[in-house]
């Protein structure tokens, strides 16, 4: 590729300022636009799958939507033909133009030999923490956190990148038989991962654990001679607490990091919010207060006393009782299934006895649950291979899309991947009370995939459009697209009753009510109390705004014309 000048008639490929299992990335130049861009440039085997050309256009669109400072920009996307070999032999290959960062990533820091200081190690994982969080809550999962896919610029800013990539390379299994490849994976695979299940937001949040536990100890918790080896670890192992590697880890980043890295997805931290609000506590010398059960550091909280542990939310769980039924038995027998399942889900599709297999016609799975599916792939003597969770307008825990596709003939024994809906794509309701005007609480529905729903006007001491409140509250989660209903002032008022009371407590209520008293006055008789409102315009009772004028007749005594004198 080192040959290639331009893409799509707008980009200028430059040099190759980096290399990995899937792809070159170029420094290139955006001649329409004049500004510096990185692009990367799909491998040719990749680029020849028709089904991975579809998933990486639409995966990369998805991704072109992340605008948060620690996600690596996603401008635009494209094919183009390009020479694949010595010869001149061309292919359509994809490419992804990317915001260009000056800096390198974290393998490569790694790489270098130097050694970061914990509360370093602590903000490059808060920095990955808050670009996650961003992505979980615009319904992306990374799925493949590691050194070589975040970046760090020259003034020291982290930077997420592959969003979408990963997850179109996930979905269709492309590259996963390059021993490399699977070797650099595996030793940041969560356990679910390795085991073929369905993948959530919680599994990046492991795969952040292993990226916090190598930036502090110099290496990942996990290591083996092969792939199985390290991803039968990750299901059924404990890992070392970093600071009985480096002793300048404290005992309460041990606690963050096992949390992370619990085995079981509910036992480890929930959200990346909570992950980095104990991150950034530890950095800022506070106690946590995030709620994380760690069932997997009971053994090691005990050893901590209770001046190092006190404060903490992880040790506060550390201290619940153990899951019984766990023993190093149960462990054993699992770790000896999960083995298996792992090899089937890493190897599937080769030859791991040796030997061709019959071909068999992959059923259709669409719509099926997957205990129906397996059901139905076992049937056929095929299992089932990895799951991906989706958003889908379609039931949820129903397959959406399978690969191979159904009617495809593949040799007995292989796997059969699926995409499960996850149901219809979440938004947060953001906090409209407070908001000024009715566009303004309507942009800002926009803004969060939502939509502005009944408005009800109120009377209020607040001005016109002022929303006074909203359902469903701020904060809660709901169906991207749903609607938010808001209630506002009117901008009206009830004109009060005067008639009767003294001109001072008819102007005095008026005011109160939020409207301008003008005063005229007429003449009375001696039967009729002087300085009494005697008419208002309009009259008590009517709807008026804020501010209008409000009429109030005021009565006066005439002084008496004095009596004619009489002339001598």
């Amino acid at each position: 590729m080192s040959n290639v000048r331009m893409l799509g008639d707008r980009y200028e490929i430059g040099e190759v300022i980096g290399r990995g299992g899937m792809a070159e990335v170029h420094e290139s130049r955006d001649i329409r636009l004049g500004r510096r861009v990185a692009i990367k440039i799909l491998r040719p085997d990749l680029a020849r799958d028709p089904d991975f050309q579809v998933r990486f256009r639409r995966e990369a669109q998805s991704a072109a939507a992340l605008n948060h400072p620690n996600i690596v920009a996603v401008y635009d996307t494209g094919e183009d033909r390009l020479d694949v070999e010595e010869g001149g032999t061309q292919i359509v290959v994809p490419y992804i133009v990317m915001e260009f960062v000056d800096g390198m990533t974290l393998r490569q820091l790694l790489a270098s030999g130097r050694r970061l200081l914990p509360e370093r190690a602590l903000e490059i994982a808060s920095g990955v923490l808050s670009g996650l969080d961003y992505a979980h809550r615009h319904g992306i999962v990374h799925r493949d956190i590691k050194p070589g896919n975040v970046m760090l610029t020259r003034s020291g800013d982290v930077k997420v990148m592959d969003f979408g990539i990963a997850r179109a390379i996930n979905e269709l299994n492309t590259s996963i038989t390059a021993t490399s490849a699977v070797m650099g994976t595996a030793q940041y695979l969560s356990p679910e991962q390795a085991r073929g299940e369905i993948v959530d937001a919680r599994s990046d949040l492991y795969s952040t654990g292993v990226l916090l536990y190598e930036l502090l100890t110099g290496r990942p918790p996990f290591t083996g001679e092969s792939a199985v080896s390290v991803a039968y670890q990750h299901v059924s192992e404990m890992p070392t607490p970093p600071s009985q590697i480096d002793d300048g880890v404290s005992p309460e980043i041990d606690l963050i990091v096992l949390a992370a890295l619990a085995k079981r997805t509910d036992e480890r931290y929930q959200t990346a919010s909570e992950f980095r609000s104990d991150v950034e506590r530890m950095i800022q010398g506070g106690p946590m207060t995030t709620a994380v059960p760690i069932v997997m550091a009971n053994d090691y909280t005990q050893m901590l006393s209770p001046v190092e542990a006190s404060g903490t939310a992880a040790y506060a769980r550390a201290l619940q009782p153990k899951r019984r039924g766990r023993g190093v038995g149960f462990w054993s027998i699992a770790g000896a299934i999960v083995l298996g399942i792992i090899a089937a889900v890493l190897f599937a599709g080769q030859f791991i006895l040796g030997g061709a297999s019959a071909r068999v016609a992959v059923p259709n799975l669409e719509g099926l649950t997957i205990e129906s599916a397996q059901q139905l792939l076992v049937a056929n003597n095929l299992i089932l291979g990895g799951q991906t969770a989706e958003v889908s307008d379609r039931p949820e825990g129903r397959v959406i899309a399978q690969q191979p596709a159904s009617g495809e003939t593949i040799e007995e024994g292989q796997a059969v991947n699926v995409s499960v809906s996850s149901g219809k794509e979440k938004a947060t309701v953001p906090q409209l009370v407070g908001l000024s005007s009715v566009d303004d609480a309507r942009t800002s529905l926009t803004d969060a995939n939502l939509q502005i729903g009944p408005i009800t006007e109120q009377d209020s001491q607040q001005p016109a459009g002022y929303v006074l409140s909203q359902s469903p509250t701020e904060s809660t989660q709901v169906d991207a697209g749903s609607t938010v209903a808001i209630t506002v002032a009117s901008g009206s008022r009830t004109v009060p009753t005067v008639i009767g009371n003294s001109e001072a407590q008819g102007r005095s209520d008026i005011v109160q009510a939020g409207f301008d008293p003008q005063v005229i006055y007429q003449d009375i008789g001696p039967d009729v109390a002087a300085g009494t409102v005697l008419a208002q315009s309009p009259q008590g009772g009517a709807k008026l705004d804020r501010g209008s004028v409000v009429t109030i007749t005021i009565g006066r005594t005439v002084a008496p014309v004095p009596a004619p004198t009489a002339l001598p």
